[in-house]
């Protein structure tokens, strides 16, 4: 079993844009079309069961539109796909949107500091932080470097850290690796802290190895996330570098679909336990 918990997708409309934008200052070319169809695709081919749609809104304008998507794309593969709402700090009625997706089902919601411009530990975030906690939702959040903002980190291992202060109760899921191409300051300052952590990027963005191994060993075992960033990294090529790690096979199940079975709150009897 294996569960993708950071890919991304757009409506059929938008993708073509969606994706030259944003692969504007990335070297490598999207692997898939950007479309919901097209990461379907992409998951057969390189052996995926589940994968989690990281949406965002960038603006307080798309919030609505975001969710809306996300809450039809949810309806239509409930055997697949487990898309996250977004609300932008900036979006009046925050309460009424995070409400109508959990009413959905939709158990989470992904916030990008840089593309949204406030930083993770800014306390505009503390309104949607608070009520994501009073209704059981986990924030994913992308962490360390970004080409988007490359002069300006908007969370970074302290930024995070200050960010669980300020919101102890809420779940909080810092991608890739804790923090993007910050990783020794990851390794000491995340690890093994209150929070999950997703092993996204490590290849695409050559993690050494032998650092990812620790940053896993060292945390939290029901705490830690498989995650590619579909369609900029393979599942494929994730997998076999999360694989190749020194890592108990008790950690990896728990990596690959346990602990995101539990954050989703899901049955576990989708899959086959043990094919991680």
């Amino acid at each position: 079993m294996l569960i993708d918990f950071h890919t991304h997708a757009f409506p059929d409309g938008l993708a073509e844009r969606a994706l030259a934008s944003l692969s504007r200052d990335i070297a490598s070319p999207p692997l898939t079309d950007g479309t919901v169809s097209g990461l379907l695709s992409a998951m057969d081919a390189w052996g995926v069961d589940r994968a989690v749609i990281c949406n965002i809104a960038a603006k307080p304008g798309q919030t609505e539109n975001v969710n809306t998507f996300a809450i039809e794309t949810a309806r239509a593969h409930p055997g697949r796909l487990s898309p996250l709402g977004s609300v932008h700090p900036a979006y009046p009625d925050p309460e009424a949107e995070l409400k109508r997706i959990r009413a959905a089902g939709l158990r989470g919601i992904k916030i990008h500091p840089d593309y949204m411009g406030v930083t993770i530990d800014d306390p505009a975030f503390d309104r949607i932080f608070d009520l994501c906690a009073d209704l059981g939702i986990f924030i994913v959040t992308h962490a360390g470097f970004d080409v988007y903002s490359p002069n300006r980190v908007y969370a970074s291992p302290d930024r995070i850290l200050r960010r669980l202060e300020r919101s102890p109760k809420t779940p909080l899921v810092a991608a890739h690796y804790g923090a993007n191409m910050m990783w020794d300051e990851s390794e000491e300052k995340l690890a093994g802290r209150d929070l999950f952590i997703d092993a996204s990027l490590g290849d695409f963005c050559r993690l050494d190895p032998r650092q990812a191994a620790r940053i896993l060993e060292k945390h939290d075992p029901d705490r830690i996330l498989f995650g590619s960033d579909c369609p900029w990294a393979s599942s494929a090529d994730t997998f076999r570098y999360v694989d190749a790690l020194p890592l108990s096979d008790d950690r990896k199940e728990k990596l690959c679909h346990l602990n995101a079975e539990r954050l989703l709150g899901l049955d576990g009897k989708s899959g086959e336990a043990g094919s991680c």
